[in-house]
């Protein structure tokens, strides 16, 4: 058997992202034990640390597949940046979605003429051709936030469909999708993958409903990783306030912002008398945590540590530990916390991430409290929200615990269906 494997990122620099990787791999293993897993990757040598068993699949291929400057190449030379050259893309792109086979042969001769190896796009369509299965893991990448790698998604998925292979959607945050060419893309092809299982249902099922998925394939479980957290989880809380902010793009958190945040968790920590403790999750070089914390913990003579050796989500958790609350700009670092029975509290600008912490929030109830920064009384409701989680962190750690393991059973339910997928296509 074969299965081909989408990742939510191919560098593992972001620790939530590769903890979902390790858990679905792990799972799929489990219940296909004989299977030859391929997942698509830029780091094979990272990817055999994470997933020893797993076969790498270059991103090459994919990429210069999902180009639009191949079939018309000189067209697009003579007149380039006009209606014109967009409507030759929008055909190319629906004879590579349509006729795969057709256009294969065309797109790898002009790739020989530039100069470039084809043998990736090869590759890419075999393992299409010969999986018994899809599967796309834990991600929020189905979003307007990257829509280039949405469009990826949505191809390969696109591709699987129409040859008849089963497909699986796992720990999904979906959307916003607000543009209309991915919304689009996503209403022709999400309706007929097999199975989607979101880590939240509060913006995704409407969404999903929207697009024309049918509700039967649609299953709210909660995020893959937290099952690494809650298995590691402690017998009592930690004493320290984790601290984490996401400063990227798609966040909306900027130097402002951050100096306004600041305060709030020093004050709050040194009411308590205890240590800031760093949480970073992602390590990509134009967002990395390690950085933004330090600015947040900047002047105060009470850290931990610097949280920059923090490179494995066992690390990561093993910090958690050692929390009593989190307040977080990372999604995962909440659900880290979460899972061990530490409440969280969101930090959330973009629509993005409120639909992340507003989700995980009606996942795990009181523990869990998202923030919205655009309000202007943030500091203040920041400041109470996180003297209440303080004070009640002992009475919140059962239900917080007992809403793990519940969607440990629901993530893992939603696995064992996939072989019922598979047998039955056989």
């Amino acid at each position: 058997m074969r299965i081909l494997m989408e990742p939510s990122e191919y560098a593992y620099l972001n620790i939530g992202d590769t903890a979902m990787l390790q858990v679905a791999f792990a799972r799929l293993k489990a219940l296909f034990p004989d299977a030859a897993i391929q997942v698509f990757t830029n780091d094979p040598i990272g990817l055999a640390f994470y997933c020893p068993d797993a076969i790498p699949l270059t991103t090459r291929g994919h990429q210069s597949w999902l180009s639009d400057e191949y079939l018309f190449d000189r067209l697009y030379r003579k007149v380039p940046g006009t209606y014109v050259t967009e409507q030759l893309r929008q055909v190319e792109r629906r004879l590579r979605r349509r006729w795969p086979s057709l256009v294969k042969l065309p797109i790898r001769s002009k790739m020989k003429l530039r100069g470039v190896s084809s043998g990736g796009v090869q590759e890419y369509l075999e393992a299409i051709s010969k999986a018994d299965l899809v599967v796309v893991g834990g991600m929020g990448g189905m979003t307007d936030t990257f829509p280039e790698y949405a469009f990826g998604v949505l191809d390969t998925l696109g591709l699987a469909i129409q040859r008849s292979i089963p497909t699986a959607m796992f720990g999904q945050g979906i959307g916003p999708i607000r543009d209309p060419k991915l919304r689009a893309r996503a209403t022709a092809v999400l309706p007929y993958v097999d199975l989607i299982a979101l880590r939240e249902g509060r913006a995704g099922k409407p969404l999903l409903e929207s697009l024309g998925v049918p509700s039967d394939h649609v299953f709210t479980t909660g995020d893959d990783a937290i099952e690494l957290a809650y298995q590691a989880r402690s017998d009592r809380l930690g004493s320290g306030l984790g601290v984490n902010l996401r400063a990227a793009s798609y966040s909306n958190v900027d130097q402002g912002l951050i100096e306004q945040i600041r305060p709030v968790l020093q004050d709050a920590a040194r009411m308590h008398k205890v240590p800031m403790i760093p949480i970073p999750i992602s390590r990509a070089a134009d967002e990395a945590d390690a950085a933004t914390i330090q600015q947040l913990t900047m002047g105060f003579d009470n850290v931990f540590d610097a949280g920059g050796h923090l490179d494995t989500q066992a690390k990561v958790i093993e910090q958690i530990r050692r929390c009593r609350v989190v307040v977080t700009g990372s999604y995962h670092a909440a659900v880290f916390a979460l899972a061990q029975g530490i409440p969280a509290i969101g930090l959330a600008k973009s629509d993005y991430y409120v639909d992340k912490f507003f989700g995980l929030a009606d996942l795990f109830d009181a523990g869990c409290e998202a923030i919205i920064l655009s309000d202007t009384q943030f500091s203040t409701k920041l400041k109470v929200a996180i003297d209440e989680m303080w004070q009640s962190a002992d009475q919140l750690r059962p239900q917080l615990l007992e809403a793990a393991a519940r969607q440990v059973h629901w993530s893992r339910a939603a696995y064992q269906r996939v072989r019922e997928l598979v047998q039955s296509a056989k």
